[in-house]
C-alpha cells in the first residue's frame, strides 16, 4: 500500500547561544513531502524555487558493514560500477548524460552503512535524472561484464594508492579498526577495502551483492529544489513502480566497538616527516543521546586556544601546533578519536603524558557555561550552512529517512545539540574517555621506532609492491550482449527537456568608500547567514627572495590576538556569536574570511575589523607560528603531491621568480624571519587602496554600506606598488623531469606549459577547448582513456590557471606506479591528436554542458562569491555570463584546433613525473623527449 507523510522541518525561533541576548534566528523551514511505492521505495519532494536547479539523491542502504569477510571494499567498487552503464542509459552512464544536460557531474560515496548517487541539474532534466536513476536501480546489473569488472577493479585500486598508500600517515585508519573492532565486526576493516579481496571480487559476487542490496525497499530517492510535486510524483511512478520489490532486509544490531586492554602499536611510515599519535576509545552510534555530547566534549578538550590539550600540549609545553579530536559516530557504534602530530624529533611519550596533563585540567575544571554556549552557537551555524544548498537539504532528508525513516529529523536534531548541559559533557567524559581502555597509534617517520610510545608492538600493514606489467590486462571496449530486462515500455528512448529556464543572474551592487575600499555585493535570503572576504593585494608577491613565507606568517598572526584582546578572548569573542573569522595569505593577496548567522552581522563585522586594525604581535604566538609553518614544511617534504606542486612551479616560473616559491617559504627562510619583518610587511602593504569587500547573504547593500563606516574612518589608505613578476613563455621543447621518492605507489604527473592570464582574449575560450580535453569530467578525453579505457588512475584533469598574471596549462595525475610511462604516452597521444580530432558531437557536447549548467551558476553563497570575485578583480561586467553564452555558441571546431595547437602542444611542454626512479626513471626515455633529468638524489631503497 502506498503511504503519504506531508511535514515540515521547521528550524524555528532558536534562542541565541548568548545567553545575554533574547534575539531569535530568523525561522528556517526545509518543507517535504513523503511517498512510499507499492515496491518499498521511499521518495522525499522538497520544494525550492530560489534557483532553476533540481538536486538528485539516490541513496542505498548499504555500505561496508554489510559485506562479508573476504570481499572488502565491495559496496564501494560497486559505486563505482553503477555509473558506468544501464541498458537504456547506454554505455557512459549518468556520466554521460550528466554532460549533455548540464549537471554538476554524477558523484557518489560509500560510508561504512550507506551509498549514496547525487548530482544537481537544471530543472529542465528533472525527468531524465528520475529515468536514470530508475535504469541504475532496475536495469543495470545485466551492462556489467569481466573486462568492466576488471577495469573498474585497477580504478578503486588507484583510488586506494592515492588515498591512502601514498599519503602520509594513510594505514592509520586501518590500523584502528584491525584494532579497535573485533574480527567480526563489520567495522573492522575499512571501506576501501583491500587490494587482494577487490581483486578477489567476481562477477557472480557483483550479480549477488546488487540482487541483495539494490532493491527499491532499501533505497530513498530525494528530489529536491524546483520542482511541481504532482509532475514529479506522476514520472517517479512511470519510471519505478514496476521494478520488483527485494527480500526484506532486516537491521544490523548496534555493536560497539571492543577494547579488552589498552593496545600501543607503531608504524614506520613511508611519507611521514614527524611523528603522530592518535588514541581512540569506543563511543556510541550516530543520534544516540550521548553523541550530542561528545561532539561538545570533543570540541572543547582540543578545539582553540583555551581548549585544555592545547594549552598544555601547544603552549606550555610546546610539543605541537595544534590537536585534534572528534567524535566518530556511525549507524551501528561510534569511536572517539584524538590526533596529535608532534614537531620534528618529539618522543611520543612526552605527548601521552601531556595529554594526560590536559584531561586532568578539564576534570579539575570541566566546561563554563560561556565555552558551552560559544561552542553550540557555533553548531548552530554550522547547522544552517549544512541547509544552504537545495543538495545539502536533499542530502539532510535522505540520511535521516535512511537511519530513522523520519526525513524531517533535522528539527529534533537541532534541538538534541543546543539541550547539551555542562553535567552531560563531564557524564560523557567519564563514561567514555576516562581510565577506559583506548588503542593509540604511534605513526613515525622510517628508522625513527624510538619515537613511538613505549611498550608498543609493530602494526601489520600490507605494503603493495611495485612490479612492471603486474596488472591483468582487459578489453573495456567488448560491448555486453543480454537480453534485457522486460518492461511496460519502452524506456530506451529518452524523456524530452521540460520548458528550458530562464538564466538568473544575481543583482550586484557595488559602492566604494573614501579610503579606497572597493564594495561588491549580492543580496540573498535563503538562510540568515552573511558570508564576506576582505581581499588585499599583494600575498606573497610583495616579498623578498631572501624572506619567503612573510605574507603568510603575517596573515597567521593577525588571527592570534588584537590589541586588547588576547588570542583566548579574541577566539572566544567569534564563537559566542556563533561565527568565523580566519586571515590567510596566497600567492597574491591576503583575505579576512568571514561567516556568520545576519543577526550577528554587526559584531562579528567588528571584530573583524579589530582583528585587521589592532594587530597584537604576540612575540610568544609567533615563536609557536614559526614552529608550526617549519613542521608543516617538513611533512610536505615526503607527500608526493606536494613535492610535485613545489617541483612543477619551480620548473615553470625559474629560481628568480617568486611565483615559484612556495607561499610557506622554506625552512630557512622562515628560521630567518623576525616579528619586526612582519610588522614592517602590515605597514607598508595592508591598505585600503588594494583592497575589496565581497558579501554574499541575507543582508541589504544599505546595511552592508552603512556598517563599513567606522573601517573607513579608520582604515587609512596608503599607496602600494604590487611586483610584476613575468611569466615566461613555453620552452621550445619538451623536457622530461623526474623526482624520487623510493616505494611510491603511485606516480604523480604534472605536465604542463606557461599559458593565460584570466584577462586575456583567448583565456575563456581556452578554457571552452579544454572540456572534451580534460576539463569536462567523464566527458573528456583524458578520463575516458586513463582510467575509463585502461584504469591507470583514480582521476585525472586539465585546466588554465591564469589570474591576472599569466598562468599555467597543466594536466595532472596519480598513476599506478607500473604504469607510468604507459600514461604518459596515452597522455601524449591524446595531446597530438586533439586539434586534428576534435568532432561534430565533440562541440555539441561542449556548448550543450557550458550553457545549460549556467542555471546553476550561482546557486551557492560560495558561488556567488567566486562571481563577485571576477568581478573584482578583472573587471568583468555584472553580467558576464552573457559574454561567456556567446563565446560558447560561436566556437567552431576550427576554432578549437586553433586553441589546442596553440595553447596545448605537447611538443612545448614541462613533463614532471613525482614517483620511484628505482622502478621507472629509466622507462621514461621511451616516451621520446629525451634522457629524463632527476631532480633530486637518487634516494636509498627503503624497506618494504
Amino acid at each position: 500500500m502506498k503511504k503519504i507523510c506531508i511535514a515540515f522541518i521547521a528550524i524555528a525561533s532558536f534562542i541565541a547561544c548568548n545567553n545575554s541576548s533574547k534575539e531569535k534566528t530568523k525561522e528556517l523551514r526545509v518543507n517535504y513531502k513523503k511517498i512510499e511505492l507499492d515496491n518499498g521505495l521511499d521518495v522525499i519532494f522538497h520544494v525550492d524555487k530560489s534557483d532553476p536547479v533540481v538536486a538528485v539523491e539516490l541513496m542505498v542502504h548499504v555500505g561496508s558493514a554489510r559485506e562479508k569477510e573476504g570481499r572488502t571494499g565491495f559496496a564501494h567498487l560497486f559505486e563505482h560500477l553503477l555509473f558506468l552503464e544501464s541498458e537504456n542509459l547506454g554505455k557512459g552512464g549518468l556520466d554521460k548524460m550528466s554532460a549533455r544536460i548540464g549537471g554538476s557531474g554524477a558523484n557518489g560515496s560509500t560510508s561504512r552503512d550507506r551509498t549514496n548517487y547525487l548530482q544537481t541539474v537544471p530543472k529542465d532534466a528533472l525527468e531524465k535524472m528520475i529515468w536514470a536513476e530508475a535504469d541504475k536501480l532496475g536495469y543495470f546489473i545485466n551492462t556489467v561484464t569481466e573486462p568492466v569488472l576488471a577495469k573498474e577493479k585497477q580504478v578503486v585500486k588507484n583510488e586506494k594508492r592515492q588515498s591512502v598508500d601514498n599519503r602520509p600517515y594513510g594505514h592509520n585508519q586501518y590500523v584502528i579498526g584491525k584494532n579497535l573492532y573485533p574480527k567480526n565486526h563489520p567495522y573492522n576493516w575499512q571501506v576501501i577495502g583491500s587490494l587482494e579481496d577487490l581483486q578477489n571480487a567476481t562477477l557472480q559476487d557483483v550479480k549477488d551483492f546488487y540482487k541483495k542490496w539494490y532493491v527499491p525497499n532499501n533505497a530513498t530517492l530525494v528530489l529536491s529544489g524546483d520542482i511541481n510535486i504532482e509532475e514529479a510524483t506522476k514520472w517517479v511512478h512511470k519510471y519505478f513502480d514496476e521494478i520488483p520489490k527485494g527480500e526484506e532486509i532486516p537491521a544490523l544490531e548496534k555493536k560497539p566497538g571492543e577494547v579488552k586492554e589498552t593496545k600501543f602499536l607503531y608504524y614506520e611510515d613511508n611519507f611521514a616527516r614527524v611523528p603522530q599519535l592518535t588514541m581512540v576509545w569506543p563511543s556510541v552510534e550516530m543520534y544516540h543521546e550521548d553523541s550530542y555530547a561528545l561532539e561538545v566534549l570533543t570540541q572543547y578538550l582540543s578545539d582553540g586556544k583555551s581548549a585544555p590539550l592545547n594549552t598544555v600540549l601547544v603552549d606550555d609545553l610546546k610539543l605541537t601546533s595544534n590537536t585534534v579530536m572528534y567524535n566518530y559516530a556511525s549507524e551501528l557504534a561510534g569511536e572517539t578519536q584524538l590526533i596529535v602530530r608532534a614537531f620534528n624529533g618529539k618522543n611520543l611519550d612526552e605527548v601521552k603524558a601531556g595529554i594526560e596533563k590536559g584531561f586532568a585540567k578539564f576534570e579539575s575544571e570541566g566546561i563554563s557555561d560561556k565555552d558551552l554556549q560559544r561552542i553550540k552557537a557555533g553548531q548552530e551555524t554550522q547547522f544552517y550552512l549544512g541547509l544552504s544548498s537545495v543538495l545539502g537539504k536533499g542530502s539532510n532528508l535522505a540520511s535521516n529517512n535512511t537511519y530513522l525513516g523520519n526525513p524531517g529529523f533535522a528539527t529534533e536534531d537541532i534541538k538534541k545539540t543546543l539541550a547539551v548541559t555542562k553535567d552531560d559533557v563531564m557524564r560523557v567524559y567519564n563514561t567514555y574517555i576516562k581510565d577506559k581502555n583506548y588503542i593509540a597509534t604511534s605513526f613515525v617517520p622510517k628508522n625513527s621506532a624510538e619515537l613511538a610510545l613505549k611498550g608498543s608492538t609493530l602494526a601489520n600493514v600490507v605494503e603493495e609492491k611495485i612490479v612492471n606489467g603486474a596488472e591483468e590486462t582487459f578489453d573495456p571496449k567488448i560491448a555486453a550482449t543480454y537480453k534485457k530486462t522486460p518492461s511496460s515500455f519502452d524506456r530506451s528512448i529518452e524523456p524530452e527537456y521540460g520548458k528550458a529556464p530562464s538564466l538568473a543572474v544575481p543583482k550586484v551592487y557595488e559602492a566604494g568608500l573614501e579610503n579606497g575600499l572597493k564594495i561588491y555585493g549580492i543580496e540573498n535570503n535563503e538562510v540568515p547567514l552573511v558570508r564576506f572576504n576582505l581581499t588585499i593585494d599583494g600575498g606573497q608577491l610583495l616579498e623578498s627572495l631572501d624572506k619567503l613565507g612573510v605574507a603568510n606568517l603575517t596573515a597567521d598572526l593577525l588571527n592570534k590576538g588584537t590589541k586588547n584582546k588576547s588570542v583566548q578572548q579574541l577566539e572566544e569573542a567569534i564563537q559566542e556569536l556563533g561565527a568565523s573569522i580566519y586571515i590567510y595569505a596566497t600567492k597574491e593577496n591576503i583575505t579576512l574570511s568571514g561567516t556568520t548567522l545576519a543577526k550577528n552581522y554587526t559584531k562579528t563585522l567588528a571584530l573583524a575589523q579589530e582583528m585587521l586594525l589592532e594587530p597584537r604581535f604576540d612575540e610568544t604566538e609567533f615563536a609557536l607560528l614559526k614552529k608550526a609553518t617549519i613542521s608543516n614544511l617538513r611533512q610536505q617534504e615526503a607527500s608526493p603531491n606536494s613535492v610535485a606542486r613545489n617541483a612543477y612551479n619551480t620548473l615553470i616560473y625559474g629560481e628568480d621568480n617568486i611565483r615559484s616559491k612556495n607561499t610557506l617559504g622554506t625552512i630557512s627562510s622562515v628560521e630567518n624571519i623576525s616579528i619586526e619583518d612582519l610588522k614592517e610587511y602590515y605597514n607598508n602593504y595592508i591598505s585600503p587602496s588594494v583592497a575589496k569587500m565581497l558579501v554574499v547573504g541575507d543582508i541589504t547593500e544599505e546595511t552592508v554600506v552603512n556598517s563599513l563606516a567606522s573601517l573607513n574612518t579608520n582604515w587609512h589608505s596608503k599607496a602600494v606598488t604590487i611586483p610584476e613578476y613575468k611569466t615566461p613563455d613555453a620552452p621550445n621543447k619538451p623536457v622530461v623531469y623526474f623526482y624520487d621518492i623510493p616505494n611510491a605507489k603511485q606516480s604523480v604527473l604534472q605536465f604542463g606549459a606557461p599559458a593565460l592570464a584570466a584577462t586575456d582574449k583567448d583565456y575563456y575560450a581556452a578554457s571552452v577547448m579544454n572540456y572534451i580535453l580534460g576539463g569536462g569530467g567523464f566527458a573528456s578525453r583524458l578520463t575516458q582513456e586513463l582510467r575509463e579505457g585502461k584504469g591507470y588512475t583514480y582521476g585525472i584533469r586539465s585546466g588554465f590557471s591564469g589570474t591576472k598574471a599569466k598562468g599555467t596549462f597543466t594536466i595532472s595525475s596519480g598513476v599506478r606506479s607500473n604504469v607510468t610511462l604507459e600514461s604518459a604516452q596515452a597522455v601524449k597521444k591524446i595531446l597530438e591528436e586533439y586539434p586534428t580530432t576534435f568532432s561534430d558531437k565533440d562541440l555539441e557536447t561542449t556548448k550543450g554542458f557550458l550553457i545549460k549548467s549556467n542555471a546553476r551558476a550561482f546557486e551557492t553563497a560560495g558561488a556567488k562569491l567566486r562571481m563577485l570575485s571576477n568581478i573584482a578583480n578583472y573587471g568583468m561586467k555584472a553580467d558576464y555570463i552573457s559574454d561567456r553564452e556567446e563565446t560558447v555558441n560561436n566556437m567552431t571546431k576550427e576554432r578549437i584546433s586553433e586553441l589546442a595547437n596553440t595553447y596545448v602542444n605537447p611538443n612545448k611542454m614541462i613533463w614532471l613525473i613525482v614517483g620511484d626512479a628505482e622502478t621507472q626513471l629509466n622507462r621514461m626515455k621511451e616516451l621520446g623527449y629525451g634522457e629524463p633529468i632527476l631532480l633530486n638524489e637518487r634516494q636509498k631503497k627503503i624497506k618494504n
